[in-house]
């Protein structure tokens, strides 16, 4: 099987032991593709005791500290094959990580994307609010995650408005006048979780004004940590938005510029599923063994789709619990978990100490 053709699968149609077989095959051959072309990849998986070659269980799978791709350029394709450079948002002082992208894997970035919003949203566009402003396209500054979220979902969209100015003031003149167009029929609202609470639904409510959005489907993803440290959850903000706007159907999504349309989105239950195309397992933070479905560990993401940088089996710096397997009472089969916070930068060792020595 190719990735091509795991992209013909529903988003949601895999069992875990059909998975477990096609994510086997795949990803060994990537790991081994990785290890031929890239040779900073090669000589960390040498250090990690990796057997080239060999039908590796996902599991075993050698995993890339997501610091690493802050630090390093990885890629497994000639300088002259790159057709797109992503970077990650980064903290303030910290580098970007960089992910390079041929034609291939740019198209399979869309083409999964494509598939798991579809499955919510429909075939069918719908007019889009951006809860941003216009110039994250525009400052390169700006450009980064934040842009090339907005510029990934706008392939949703029709009659793209966006709600904020370039002071990140709420333009209610433009909101009033996309819903008039809309005229209360379904629409999408994309925006990052924090600036959608700091700058409309805070400004709404501080203004007393509701708008009439119960036809809108709003996918919001990032900024979690913030709205944390205002001790905000994720019922109050889905209650805070249905107060001012009478939104209903509020779909979180967990994803990373390192993997770029992997998402897993919420489902009406309240879980991130993992779809088809990519996969996670949860890792005991001391000796990196997988801890069981509803132990909090620190999460590996893995996917098949990324051919043109080692980035098929990332470690990550979020903490969270797989909460089950193909039992998920909305139906949609494979893994859904929940997310418990960012891990501190003591707290994972060991794999992150082989790469840093490169």
């Amino acid at each position: 099987m190719t990735y091509d053709d795991l992209l013909k699968i529903g988003p949601y149609d895999l069992k875990a032991g059909e998975k477990r077989k096609i994510y086997a095959e795949l990803l060994s051959g990537l790991t081994d593709h990785h290890r031929e072309h890239c040779a900073p990849y090669e000589r960390a998986c040498s250090l990690l005791g990796d057997k080239k070659g060999s039908l590796r269980s996902v599991e075993e799978l050698p995993m890339v500290p997501v610091s690493l791709l802050k630090k390093a350029d990885l890629m497994s394709i000639p300088k002259e094959d790159i057709f797109k450079t992503m970077t990650s948002s980064g903290t303030t002082g910290q580098r970007p990580s960089k992910i390079y992208l041929d034609r291939k894997t740019a198209e399979w970035q869309q083409r999964t994307l494509e598939r798991i919003v579809s499955h919510l949203i429909g075939e069918k566009r719908l007019p889009m609010l951006i809860i941003d402003s216009p110039d994250v396209l525009r400052d390169r500054n700006l450009f980064s995650a934040r842009g090339a979220g907005i510029l990934g979902f706008s392939i949703f969209g029709t009659k793209r408005r966006y709600a904020l100015t370039k002071e990140m003031k709420l333009d209610l003149e433009t909101v009033e006048a996309f819903l008039e167009e809309t005229k209360g029929g379904p629409v999408l609202v994309f925006g990052f979780t924090y600036m959608i609470w700091q700058f409309f639904y805070k400004e709404l409510k501080r203004l007393g004004r509701k708008i009439p959005l119960e036809h809108g489907i709003l996918i919001h993803g990032g900024g979690w940590k913030k709205l944390r440290n205002e001790a905000v959850s994720a019922e109050e903000f889905k209650d805070g938005l249905n107060d001012v706007c009478g939104i209903s159907q509020v779909r979180n999504y967990y994803g990373m510029a390192e993997q770029t349309g992997c998402i897993s989105m919420e489902c009406s239950c309240g879980h991130l599923h993992v779809s088809s195309y990519s996969d996670i397992f949860v890792r005991n933070m001391e000796d990196f063994s997988c801890c069981e479905h509803g132990t909090e560990g620190v999460i590996q993401v893995v996917t098949p789709m990324a051919a043109s940088y080692p980035g098929h089996s990332i470690l990550t710096e979020d903490k969270g619990i797989i909460l089950g397997e193909d039992d998920c009472p909305c139906g949609k089969k494979g893994k859904y978990f929940k997310i418990t916070g960012r891990i501190a930068k003591a707290e994972v060792r060991g794999c992150s100490d082989t790469y840093e020595s490169l």
